[in-house]
């Protein structure tokens, strides 16, 4: 069976359940440096307690870019090389507090041959510790090949 035929019949399956990551006020930090995004809901204590979530929030896109390494890869044998490729949809549903854990499960939602590999659509819903509803859904395009 081909890994094309063998990840058609995982499409709708779970394909993995990271471990939780603390999001720290110093990654938000980093992250409000690297984008120059300081929005003060992001970084500034006082005003964010008085403001709508009581309490500093992550960036959405944070969020998203964290997928990259809490959400675990679709294993396929004989992969030499994976790269995220895109997106499809995203929305950012819960917002994540400072200090919040998170982490990701991942659906198989397609997959398609490509020159030299495959296409994966996969998504990956960010969960957030103690929340009914999940910080970020989205679907995430990955290319493989072997």
């Amino acid at each position: 069976m081909s890994a094309l035929e063998e990840l058609q019949g995982r499409i709708g399956a779970e394909t993995g359940l990271g471990s939780w990551t603390t999001v720290t006020q110093d990654m938000i930090d980093q992250f409000a440096d690297a984008t120059h995004d300081h929005q003060w809901i992001h970084v500034d204590e006082a005003k964010a307690a008085a403001g709508p979530f009581g309490q500093r929030i992550a960036h959405g896109f944070l969020t998203l870019s964290l997928i990259a390494g809490i959400a675990k890869p679709v294993e396929i044998p004989g992969v030499r090389m994976a790269i995220n490729y895109g997106l499809d949809r995203v929305r950012f549903v819960t917002p994540v507090p400072s200090g919040s854990r998170v982490r990701a499960r991942s659906k198989l939602v397609d997959v398609s041959e490509v020159a030299g590999g495959l296409q994966l659509k996969t998504e990956v819903t960010v969960e957030l510790e103690g929340s009914e509803k999940p910080a970020c859904v989205a679907e995430t395009l990955t290319r493989v090949y072997f």
